[in-house]
Parts: C-alpha cells; sequence; structure tokens
C-alpha cells in the first residue's frame, strides 16, 4: 500500500497530482502544519525534517517498505513504478526530463530565496526579493515560446515535467503577465482542467 502525507502545499499536490494521474492506488494521509502535526514524534519517525510530502510505499522495491521525503524525488518514484508520466525512450523522454528539471531549479529557485529573505525580520530585503522574483517570471517568455506549437512541455505526451510546471506556476498566477503569454496559458488552463489534477487540488483540502 502506498500512503502519500501531506497537507495543502504546491509540494504536496505535486506528488497527489503524480498519483492520481498514474492510477496507482494510495491513501492520502493530512498532516495539518497550522497544527503543528508536522512536528509529532510519530511523523518526525518518517520524516526527520518534518517537512511534506512524504510517501511510504509498503511494496517498495524487492517488496521492502520504502520512505521517500522528497517531492521530486517522489514523482520520479511514482513514474517509474506505474511506468508512467515518462515517455520510455526518445527526445520526449529527455525534453520531459529537461523541463521538470527546468522548473524545478532555475524557475523556483529564484523565487524560493525570495520567500526567505522576505520573512527575514532582521533585515531590509525588498529590493533584492523583487530581483529575484522578476528573474523567476521572466523565465515564462521561455515556457510560452516552447507550448507555441505542442501540447504539452516534452510534446505530445503529458509528462512530471508538466506537473511540476502546472504546480509551480499556481504560485505564479496572479503575478504573471497572460496577454503576452497565450501559449502558456492555454497549456496551464488544459492542464488544470484534467479530471486527475481537479481531483488531486482537494487531496488534502
Amino acid at each position: 500500500m502506498i500512503e502519500l502525507f501531506g497537507d495543502a502545499t504546491g509540494n504536496s499536490r505535486r506528488a497527489a497530482i503524480a498519483l492520481e494521474e498514474s492510477g496507482l492506488a494510495y491513501e492520502p494521509r493530512k498532516v495539518a502544519l497550522a497544527r503543528g502535526e508536522h512536528r509529532a514524534a510519530e511523523y518526525l519517525q518518517l520524516n526527520p525534517t518534518g517537512r511534506v510530502p512524504t510517501l511510504v510505499d509498503s511494496d517498495g522495491p524487492e517488496g521492502e517498505r520504502l520512505v521517500l521525503t522528497q517531492s521530486n524525488a517522489i514523482m520520479l518514484y511514482i513514474a517509474e513504478k506505474s511506468g508512467t508520466l515518462l515517455p520510455s525512450t526518445g527526445v520526449e523522454r529527455a525534453r520531459a526530463s529537461e523541463w521538470f528539471f527546468f522548473f524545478v531549479t532555475d524557475v523556483i529557485a529564484p523565487s524560493l530565496q525570495a520567500f526567505v529573505l522576505n520573512r527575514d525580520p532582521t533585515a531590509a530585503h525588498g529590493e533584492a526579493a523583487s530581483r529575484l522574483n522578476e528573474r523567476a517570471l521572466a523565465f515564462y517568455d521561455h515556457v510560452n515560446l516552447r507550448l507555441a506549437d505542442r501540447p504539452f512541455l516534452a510534446g505530445s505526451a503529458f509528462t512530471l515535467a508538466d506537473i511540476a510546471g502546472y504546480t509551480i506556476t499556481t504560485a505564479f498566477e496572479t503575478q504573471l503577465q497572460w496577454d503576452a503569454l497565450p501559449h502558456a496559458r492555454r497549456w496551464f488552463d488544459h492542464v488544470g482542467a484534467r479530471p486527475a489534477v481537479q481531483r488531486a487540488r482537494h487531496v488534502f483540502g
């Protein structure tokens, strides 16, 4: 049995979308961050960092119990276990990896740095944080161009890259100049309307 521990966070939803799209059976386990449940001793035994999501597969590789505590690793594991979400060979598999890592490194990293700077109560980092956030937003011109003549980031197939891209883009949705990004807008709306994505958005509330 697969259990997914999480809350209503982008990382938790990313893992939930991957599971819903894969068709693997799983049980969601709510970890209410607002109530401090991520700091409970029982949860810390699973994930010592106290973060979400955490995946537990009682029938992992070679039949052994597996605990994974990083959302991107969880997504890759789900893809490999289910045989879905990554083309088996060829250019589209390479493109899926390329765009998956593009979103989880180039796009989200500067935004996370800006978030940390803005939360620092000891110093004023407003200008630096703004520049980091602008850097992340500027990448969407590249995304829009990529999607001009294909339905998904890897090409014709829906992959992990689209899950990562979609969940990260939701964090920027109100900041993006969508009128200048018609292809990205079409892709974003299309991915958001997928039944599995809709189900996953409500898994943890």
